[in-house]
């Protein structure tokens, strides 16, 4: 599509762009609504909490394993296949989940199972769906695009658990089958998708070859920053992990309270998010990363301190306001500084890094916690995430001097 000014371009004027925005929001609010079933499922079937933590262990080892291979299979193979393999899996996944809760009597371990494919087809998903990003719109508006896409996960993220939880009233084979819906029109939206370019050099398969995007972060310094600094900020400033403490006993909240914590990271995001699809950072976008994750680190100290259930909301949806503005910095500059023939690996990279970042930083906020209790957890992980922003300024001074974030690299490498 020509345009005269390519930046206020309407995104939805792209065909590519309408599919891919859709099945963002439907396959993760099927997902969303899946994770809500599935756990209240699972401790109503064992009343342990340890059977609830082998959840996030079966879905944790699949990306682990797979998700830099998976970035170099996206960078040799036709992405829309692969994602259309992908969503048919969670698919054939969500229906194993309707078929287990009707027909099993005792369906925990075949649930395990189930999510352990699922979450093989997440760790193929998320590299392609990162690599084929920039070929569905224009360079200049793909910030605007990232924005966009990221405001699907975050409506997902609050859509997803309210229709879960309500629907689950009717029993948990009905949220599977509302999310078996759902991933049918995400499989319809990849059938529909036409043909989008593809590196002209394509991946050969290897060791060496499947390193290369790890060695591509490693030159590009102002690539290894941002990932490196939002590793860092997930990794020790994650409060989301004891929310359920500071809602019983610090905040002294019922299971509707501790859902409106949940809620509030997300909201604060979705705001950000729909605001920079409309009005892209166009300068400065080092100095906003470093700035934003600042105030993600306070905003978490706040939290920490705050025994009002406002100033609380209030905290976390400033977390989740700094963190949204971090992540499409971060997403933007990566993908937008990447060859063509590398986004997969380098996404898969990136995906690891931040996924593992994610289950890594609950069990740091857990292991703290034992030590610390709650609070002193948090404010220990909000005082490393603003030290971890000083020592990166200082580390990474040309992920500082970084203006647009969606403008195109040098051609030759960094040292």
């Amino acid at each position: 599509m020509q345009t005269s000014d390519p930046d206020k371009a309407p995104l939805f004027a792209f065909r590519a762009f309408r599919l891919i925005f859709w099945s963002r929001v439907s396959v993760n609010v099927a997902l969303q609504m899946q994770a809500v079933a599935v756990g209240w499922q699972i401790y109503d079937l064992t009343g342990s909490p340890l059977a609830l933590g082998l959840i996030g262990l079966v879905q944790f080892l699949p990306p682990l394993g797979l998700t830099l291979p998976a970035g170099q299979i996206a960078d040799r193979y036709d992405r829309r296949f692969i994602l259309r393999i992908c969503y048919c899996i969670e698919l054939t996944a969500m229906v194993g989940l309707v078929l287990l809760t009707l027909f099993v009597a005792e369906p925990v371990t075949g649930i395990y199972g189930v999510l352990l494919l699922s979450g093989v087809a997440r760790a193929f998903e998320s590299p392609a769906v990162q690599a084929i990003l920039p070929t569905m719109v224009p360079r200049e508006i793909f910030g605007r695009a990232v924005a966009a896409t990221s405001s699907a996960s975050k409506f997902a993220t609050i859509l997803g658990p309210a229709l879960g939880g309500f629907i689950y009233a009717l029993g948990p084979e009905w949220v599977y089958g509302v999310g078996c819906l759902l991933l049918c029109s995400t499989v319809v939206s990849f059938l529909l998708l036409e043909r989008l370019p593809m590196p002209e050099r394509r991946a050969a398969l290897g060791w060496h070859s499947m390193m290369e995007g790890l060695g591509f972060i490693r030159r590009r310094q102002p690539v290894l920053g941002a990932i490196s600094l939002d590793l860092a900020a997930v990794l020790f400033g994650g409060a989301t992990a004891l929310l359920p403490i500071f809602a019983r006993d610090i905040l002294d909240l019922g299971p509707t309270g501790l859902g409106i914590l949940r809620a509030s990271p997300a909201a604060g995001a979705l705001l950000v998010a729909i605001y920079l699809s409309r009005r892209p950072i166009a300068r400065a976008g080092g100095r906003l990363m470093f700035i934003s994750v600042a105030v993600f680190g306070f905003a978490t100290i706040l939290f920490g301190l705050s025994h009002d259930f406002l100033l609380s909301v209030l905290a976390l949806m400033l977390i989740g306001v700094s963190d949204q503005v971090s992540v499409v910095i971060r997403m933007t500059l990566v993908q937008s500084q990447t060859p063509e023939e590398l986004r997969g690996r380098v996404a898969a990279v990136n995906s690891l890094f931040i996924g593992t970042s994610n289950q890594l930083g609950a069990f740091e906020s857990g292991v703290t916690a034992d030590w610390f209790g709650a609070v002193g957890s948090v404010l220990l992980g909000g005082g490393v995430t603003l030290l971890s922003t000083v020592l990166w300024a200082w580390w990474f001074p040309s992920l500082r001097r970084v203006g647009r974030p969606d403008e195109a690299a040098p051609a030759e490498a960094e040292a």
